[in-house]
C-alpha cells in the first residue's frame, strides 16, 4: 500500500489538514473553522479545547475522504500559528482559560515598561525580537497575574506552551511536552544563539522555567500518537515548526538569499540568511528558520504585518463592502488607478518597521467621488505596500538585492494583487501551484525526520513555478505611490497621540 505524511496545520481562523503522497500531491484535505474570541478592543483569545476538537475532526475526515487508512500513514508533521499561548493543567490535560492569540495587544503597557528599564537591547541581542505585546513571553506573565495561577504554576501543576506544544501534548497523550527551535524562537523567551531558555528574561517576567518545554530540532523525533487518536494506530510525530518558518521551507527557499511572503491573516516575509544569525538595525526580526538534527540551525531576517487579508476580512464583515473576498480582484481592476485613496489597515497596531501597537487604522483622500471600488482597492494595495516595506528594510539590513520574491497564502489567488505586488518590489513574484506551502513544509520536515524524503536537495527540486508576474509599472511610479503610503501611515501612528 502507497505511504503518505500527514501535515497538521492549525491556523488563527480554523485548522487544516493535508495528507502528502511521495511526489508531494496533496491526496486528501480537509477544513474547519473555529470561534475568535474578541472580549475588549486589543484582546483576541482562542478556546484550546475547541482547537483539539476541530483538529481531531479534520484528520478524521481528511482521511474518510482520502480513503487512506492510519497505517499507511508514515509521520506526522505540525506546523501552527506562532507566538499564541496558553497554560493547561499536568493532570487533567484541561486549558487554564483561553489562550491569547498573537494578534492580542493586552500587554502594550508592560512592553512599554520593560522598554523604559532599558531593556529591549539585550533581549533583541538574546531573542532575535522587540518588545512588542506580539510575543509570548508578555502574554505568558499576563496568564501567570492571578496568585493561584501562580502558585499551581510553580509547584508543577500547570504547563505552559505555544499551540504545537498543545497539539503534541494532546496527540501523544499527554507524554510530550516540547517545542521546535522555530517556536521557541518567537517566544521572546528563548537565546537563539545559546539555545536555551534565557534565565534572565525569565526572571525578570516571573516565569517558571519549569512550566516550558523542551525545545527540538524541527525535523526529528518528537512522540508517538497515543492509540485513540488513530483507531490504535501509533504514528511518529516527527516534523514541528512555526507556520511561517514552515512556509519558507516548504518555498524550497534552502539558500542564503531566498525569501518568500505568505499572504494569509497577516502578512509574514521571511529572508533564509544560513547558519550566522543577522541581527537587525532595521527593526526586523531575527529567527530561527529550522533545525534538522546533527545540523547546525538555520536562521531568517522576518518582517512581520499584523493585518493583510484580515483588513479584507474587515472589508466584508465589518462594513458589508463585499460578499467574498474573491470579488476583489475584480473591483480593484475597475479602476485604473487608486485615485489618492489609501487605507492603513492597523487594526492591531502596526508591526515591521514601526512596531507601533498605539498607531489606528485610517482611510485616507475621501472624495464624494470616492466609491467602494476605491475601498477594496486601498485594501489590496496596502497589503504590497507593507511588503515593500518590509522588503527594503530587509536589503539595508542584509545587504542583499531580492531577486524575485516566492508568494503563498490564500491571497495569491487575487491576480490583482500579486501583479501590483512585482510592480511595487519591482522584482518578479512567483508562486506555485501548492499554495499550501505552509503544510508542504511540516510534510517535509517530517518526512525528512522519518526518512519518507532524503535529502533537502530533493525536496528543493520538487518546487516549480505556476504562475510568474513580471514588473510592468515605472519605478518612478512605484516609489511616488510608496511615498504616498508612507505619508498616510505617518497620519494613522500619530492619531491615538492626537498629533495627526
Amino acid at each position: 500500500m502507497p505511504e503518505y505524511v500527514l501535515a497538521l496545520d492549525q491556523g488563527t481562523t480554523g485548522t487544516t489538514v493535508l495528507i502528502f503522497n511521495h511526489a508531494g500531491e496533496v491526496c486528501a484535505r480537509s477544513y474547519s473553522e473555529f470561534k475568535q474570541y474578541y472580549p475588549k478592543p486589543g484582546w483576541v483569545e482562542h478556546d484550546a479545547a475547541e482547537i483539539w476538537r476541530v483538529t481531531l475532526q479534520v484528520i478524521h475526515a481528511a482521511l474518510q475522504h482520502g480513503g487512506i487508512q492510519p497505517g499507511q500513514i508514515r509521520s506526522i508533521g505540525i506546523t501552527n500559528q506562532r507566538e499564541t499561548v496558553l497554560l493547561w493543567e499536568r493532570k487533567s490535560g484541561k486549558p487554564v482559560g483561553r489562550a491569547i492569540v498573537w494578534q492580542d495587544r493586552r500587554t502594550a503597557d508592560l512592553c512599554e515598561e520593560l522598554k523604559k528599564e532599558g531593556l529591549e537591547e539585550a533581549w533583541h541581542l538574546s531573542t532575535g525580537l522587540l518588545l512588542d505585546p506580539y510575543f509570548s513571553a508578555t502574554k505568558i506573565h499576563w496568564l501567570l497575574r492571578e496568585p493561584e495561577v501562580r502558585r499551581r504554576a510553580e509547584a508543577g501543576e500547570l504547563a505552559c506552551g505555544t499551540i504545537d506544544t498543545w497539539l503534541l501534548w494532546n496527540l501523544s497523550g499527554g507524554s510530550c511536552h516540547a517545542t521546535d527551535y522555530s517556536n521557541a524562537s518567537r517566544t521572546m523567551l528563548y537565546h537563539i544563539t545559546g539555545l536555551t531558555w534565557d534565565d534572565a528574561i525569565l526572571k525578570r517576567l516571573d516565569i517558571p522555567r519549569a512550566i516550558l518545554p523542551e525545545v527540538k530540532p524541527s525535523s526529528g523525533f518528537f512522540a508517538t500518537t497515543a492509540p485513540h487518536v488513530f483507531w490504535g494506530q501509533e504514528i511518529p510525530i516527527t516534523g514541528v515548526a512555526g507556520d511561517q518558518q514552515a512556509a519558507l521551507f516548504g518555498q524550497g527557499c534552502h539558500t542564503p538569499g531566498m525569501a518568500k511572503n505568505t499572504y494569509g491573516t497577516g502578512s509574514f516575509l521571511l529572508l533564509n540568511t544560513g547558519t550566522k544569525p543577522i541581527f537587525s538595525s532595521e527593526r526586523l526580526l531575527t529567527t530561527i528558520a529550522w533545525g534538522i538534527e546533527a545540523e547546525e540551525v538555520v536562521y531568517a531576517l522576518e518582517g512581520s504585518v499584523f493585518v493583510t487579508g484580515a483588513a479584507i476580512q474587515w472589508l466584508r464583515d465589518g462594513l458589508g463592502l463585499i460578499e467574498d473576498a474573491a470579488q476583489t480582484e475584480a473591483l480593484a481592476a475597475e479602476l485604473d488607478g487608486n485615485d489618492d485613496v489609501y487605507f492603513v489597515p492597523a487594526l492591531a497596531g502596526l508591526g515591521v518597521p514601526y512596531w507601533d501597537p498605539y498607531a489606528r487604522g485610517m482611510i485616507i483622500g475621501l472624495t464624494r467621488a470616492t466609491t467602494r471600488q476605491h475601498l477594496v482597492r486601498a485594501a489590496l494595495e496596502s497589503i504590497a505596500y507593507q511588503a515593500c516595506d518590509v522588503v527594503e528594510a530587509m536589503r539595508r539590513d542584509a545587504q542583499i538585492d531580492l531577486r524575485q520574491l516566492r508568494a503563498d497564502g490564500g491571497a495569491v489567488a487575487n491576480r490583482f494583487l500579486m501583479q501590483f505586488q512585482a510592480d511595487m518590489l519591482g522584482v518578479p513574484v512567483e508562486v506555485p501551484p501548492i499554495a499550501e506551502t505552509t503544510a508542504l513544509g511540516a510534510a517535509y520536515l517530517a518526512g525528512l525526520g522519518s526518512g519518507f524524503w532524503r535529502s533537502r536537495t530533493e525536496l528543493a527540486e520538487r518546487w516549480h513555478c505556476a504562475w510568474h508576474y513580471t514588473p510592468n509599472m515605472e519605478r518612478a511610479e512605484a516609489r511616488r505611490l510608496q511615498q504616498r503610503w508612507h505619508q498616510a501611515v505617518a497620519r494613522s501612528r500619530g492619531w491615538s497621540k492626537g498629533v495627526a
